[in-house]
């Protein structure tokens, strides 16, 4: 598998250090990340920077890493970057947000 020197970025979003740690500790899962599209490297890096809490962005971060590493293209279970601005939001994402913001009574 070739290596590769250089990390390639997202559409939205830069590869944040602790991701760009973990990417160049491991060749498997560096090549794979950049052989993925940009949307795709997009959107594993909104699903890391999401979370609110430093164990969970951890977790998701070797996670991340482990499923790089196996040639998994995409996060799973994750609705999509939503600071993607080529296109709307689906409507079932849309509900999801809705459903988040809701005040609580």
């Amino acid at each position: 598998m070739p290596q590769f020197s250089k990390i390639s970025e997202g559409v939205v979003h830069t590869v944040p250090a602790d991701l760009k740690k973990i990417l160049t500790a491991n060749p498997v899962a560096l090549a794979t990340w950049n052989n993925i599209t940009p949307l795709a490297r997009n959107e594993w890096i909104c699903w890391i920077e999401s979370v609110k809490k430093a164990e969970t962005r951890k977790a998701h971060i070797e996670r991340a890493a482990a499923d790089l590493k196996k040639g998994k293209r995409r996060p799973c279970c994750w609705m999509g970057c939503i600071h993607r601005t080529d296109k709307a939001i689906s409507p079932s994402v849309q509900g999801i947000l809705n459903k988040r913001n809701k005040p609580l009574k």
